[in-house]
């Protein structure tokens, strides 16, 4: 049992690049700005997209291990940058649980779906990517920081809940269109190249 087990997690050397790869580009989308693409009156990110990529590429253990990298990125740099909420991302339970969950559940999601869907298939596992990932952690906040939220930035707790829920309705619907927006043709792109 044990040796089975073992050999079912063994990872290809194509994907602990791809691991590095996505990661690496996941890591730079944060440090760089450039995963936070303003969308008035928000700022959407896409620095989930490589682990949506991932997953559907490579399957649930690697779209787990990039959202894990993403997921610690989020904890160092909360330490690194910090903002009146970095108290927030400094748990892993927000910061990291979320982000490994996108991969799996990305993965499964476009592998259910019937491949005569086709790219609407990529989209889906997109979307459910994307929603993970802000209402995962969103949802983590409320549950976990929403009195100590609400200390913050001195409101009461029934406005901080609102505010948390504003946020992640106002950046779940845009973070899950850019998500589409990047996924379906890179993927289709890589599906191209592999054949």
């Amino acid at each position: 049992m044990e040796k089975k087990l073992k050999s079912s997690i063994n990872l290809s050397t194509r994907q602990i690049a791809v691991v590095g790869m996505l990661s690496a580009i996941s890591i730079f989308l944060g440090i760089s700005g450039l995963g936070f693409i303003p969308i008035p009156p928000v700022k959407a990110t896409i620095m989930h997209v490589p682990v949506i990529i991932g997953a559907i590429m490579e399957g649930p253990v690697v779209g787990g291990m990039i959202g894990l990298i993403f997921g610690i990125f989020s904890v160092i740099n909360a330490f690194t940058n910090p903002t009146p909420i970095s108290f927030v991302f400094v748990n892993p339970i927000v910061s990291v649980v979320p982000r490994v969950i996108i991969g799996i559940a990305s993965y499964y999601c476009y592998s259910i779906l019937s491949s005569k869907l086709g790219t609407l298939k990529i989209a889906l596992a997109a979307v459910v990517g994307s929603l993970i990932n802000t209402f995962g952690v969103l949802g983590l906040m409320y549950l976990i920081y929403v009195e100590r939220y609400a200390l913050v930035f001195n409101i009461s707790v029934p406005a901080a809940k609102k505010a948390i829920m504003a946020v992640g309705l106002a950046n779940g619907i845009p973070e899950a269109i850019l998500s589409v927006l990047i996924t379906v043709p890179v993927v289709m792109a890589v599906k191209k190249i592999k054949k």
